[in-house]
């Protein structure tokens, strides 16, 4: 009786103690007149392993919690979008009704804070619209998950939570107990993400945009196209791989314009369809995974009638950037795409989430979620003056993302005609062993070059470097420094400096056993680009807004637009072996940029790009403090021989 008693006196403290929470609660929610976000914080326990006391902010624990967001507003929010942030090295393990907006799969790291989408529901309506019906007003995603170094009776509530979404502006959260909530209103100084009367959202920009229109439906199934479409003016694509999360227990059927890195219907036929498609046979099926891979075909495949035969595709994934050339800017593929009975509808689509695309050497690129938009419309196939509408049109929105500790892959040595050395390649430029060998040092700076040393490999450098800098009666540090290691590099001379106008002269050099195909490079100057007049060898242009007019992208011309790789010399035993190499000669007029200083800084590039990616620049410039002697002259205009005479080869 007494246990009973206990027990009941314990079921009244906790009633009147949650009571206020729960009031608290009711009445932020009515009292906001916006969208409504609250977190609020379930259970949690101690995870195992036990750690020793001395450590606790490594002891795991697991933690429940709801969030949930309401529309008390008067328009409908599209696509919502909130902001937690996490700070306690959360691990998330599952998630309701809603994805991670950076197309992460769970269990995922969130502890530096994370966005979260809804799915599969992604708007909600007011209580207008609905008599305030609340399964259409609000969104509750549970999370359970994993999080370190916060016991009883500290509760791991987030630093804040906020809506993602634009055209909001959302307060400092209020904190109580185990709760915290925001409203956020409209805010009219902000570009909007709510809608105005429309259904569907506007499209958005991106680095790169993957359209995923549904142009056919059926009962069981439907026919997907996916358009990828490069929008960045200096990034390309190369061997490009598209993957997704199915969600609904989806698989491919068939495809033309692209094919499954792995073809296997082994998930299909021990799962979900092969309980349901009985009489469907497997063997036919492309893929089965619920996160499948996507890669292109080569350039032979355009014309089959079984693979190929779709506008766009086959290309050996390589997707260019639209300054080079707007038709090759853009990858397309069909899907046929099997659904599971609950799905079982013409209308109901619904598109895969956590979409992942990366090139061969590129970036990797974060995607938003799917987002409704307008129905594409595409020419009729059949060539009639008319165009195709889609059944129902998604957007997923890619832009790069710079990865932590990542090296560059090309570097970028200066030189100039009133200095008799080359500023190379810094040292380790593109990486080095995490132990290089005691015969190089990784720290060193990297030794002044005399000109035709660019011509040969790092490694039959030695003796022409070390000679030249007892010639100019420099130190030489022991051991020598380490190689730039970059598979591409590229020399900018300034060629001449004159009262009107000035010239400089650039060579790449391919050091990699790989062609650079329709290979091309973007060079940034401070106050240069203004008075670029021409370029003689290669397609070049300032690109206007790119990123502030003070770019120059240059491209090879046809028969100019290989890289070659390196390859052995005319005496392989005897000779170093020799780099493929393009070069071209700039000049530019002062009249367009009265005052500036070439040979003082402003005629050197402040950033380098070779196919996208972003080269080493030395770290300091070719001194004007004497002029070059005559052999240095005559070994300048020996480099451009040479370089001139491997582009004929």
């Amino acid at each position: 009786m007494a246990k009973l008693l206990f027990f009941f006196i314990i079921i009244i403290i906790f009633f009147f103690i949650s009571l206020p929470l729960s009031l608290s609660q009711s009445t932020a929610e009515e009292s906001c007149n916006g969208i409504f976000l609250s977190y609020n914080y379930t259970s949690g326990h101690r995870l195992p392993p036990t750690l020793i006391p001395s450590d606790p902010s490594q002891q795991p624990y697991r933690f429940e919690s709801n969030l949930t967001i309401l529309n008390n507003g008067l328009r409908e929010l599209k696509s919502w979008r909130v902001y937690v942030g996490f700070e306690h090295g959360e691990v998330l393990v599952s998630a309701s009704h809603a994805v991670l907006d950076d197309g992460s799969l769970l269990p995922a790291n969130v502890g530096n804070g994370t966005v979260f989408s809804g799915f599969p529901e992604t708007d909600l309506k007011t209580a207008v619209e609905t008599a305030g019906y609340l399964p259409q007003m609000s969104a509750q995603v549970q999370l359970v998950g994993t999080q370190f170094g916060v016991a009883d009776p500290d509760v791991p509530l987030p630093s804040t939570i906020t809506l993602a979404n634009d055209g909001f502006s959302c307060p400092n959260p209020t904190k109580l107990n185990f709760w915290m909530h925001v409203c956020c209103t409209e805010d009219s100084t902000r570009r909007s993400n709510i809608t105005t009367g429309e259904d569907l959202q506007p499209l958005q920009n991106g680095d790169v945009t993957i359209m995923y229109d549904v142009i056919r439906s059926y009962e069981t199934n439907y026919w997907a196209q996916v358009t990828i479409s490069n929008h960045n003016p200096l990034d390309r694509l190369d061997n490009w791989k598209l993957s997704w999360e199915w969600k609904r227990d989806e698989f491919i059927y068939a495809m033309k314009g692209a094919y499954p890195s792995v073809v296997d219907s082994t998930d299909c036929i021990f799962g979900k369809p092969g309980e349901h498609y009985k009489d469907m046979d497997f063997s036919n099926a492309l893929n089965c995974e619920r996160r499948p891979t996507i890669i292109d075909l080569p350039p032979t495949m355009v014309n089959n009638s079984d693979l190929g035969m779709i506008p766009f595709c086959c290309r050996n994934g390589t997707i260019l950037p639209p300054t080079m050339d707007q038709s090759k800017s853009l990858s397309v593929f069909q899907m046929q795409v099997f659904k599971m009975p609950t799905e079982f509808n013409r209308t109901q689509l619904i598109p895969p989430q956590n979409w992942k695309i990366r090139g061969e050497v590129n970036q990797d690129y974060q995607c938003t979620p799917p987002v409704r938009v307008s129905q594409s419309q595409f020419p009729n196939p059949s060539g009639l003056p008319s165009e195709s509408t889609a059944i129902a049109t998604w957007q997923v929105v890619c832009n790069k993302t710079e990865s932590k500790g990542a090296t560059p892959r090309c570097c970028v040595s200066f030189s100039a005609f009133f200095n008799d050395s080359v500023v190379p390649c810094n040292t380790c430029a593109c990486g080095c062993k995490s132990s290089p060998s005691h015969t190089c040092s990784a720290s060193a700076q990297a030794l002044l070059l005399p000109s035709e040393a660019l011509l040969v490999p790092f490694e039959n450098r030695t003796r022409k470097t070390t000679e030249f800098a007892k010639l100019q009666r420099r130190a030489l540090p022991n051991p020598l420094p380490c190689g730039d290691n970059c598979g591409v590099s590229i020399n900018w001379h300034l060629f001449t400096d004159y009262e009107n106008g000035w010239t400089a002269r650039i060579t790449l050099f391919n050091w990699g056993e790989t062609d650079f195909v329709d290979w091309f490079a973007a060079l940034q100057f401070d106050k240069a680009v203004p008075g670029f007049q021409t370029m003689y060898s290669f397609n070049g242009s300032a690109l206007p807004g790119v990123p502030a007019n003070n770019t120059i992208f240059m491209q090879g011309k046809p028969g100019l637009n290989y890289l070659l790789a390196e390859k052995d010399g005319k005496k392989p035993k005897k000779d170093p072996r020799v780099p493929g190499a393009q070069q071209s000669v700039l000049s530019f007029t002062k009249k367009t940029t009265p005052g500036i200083k070439v040979a003082r800084g402003e005629g050197f590039p402040t950033r380098v790009f070779f196919n996208g990616e972003e080269c080493s620049l030395p770290s300091i410039l070719p001194s004007n403090a004497y002029r070059m002697s005559v052999a240095t002259r005559f070994f300048g205009f020996l480099l451009a021989a040479v370089a001139l005479l491997f582009l004929q080869q």
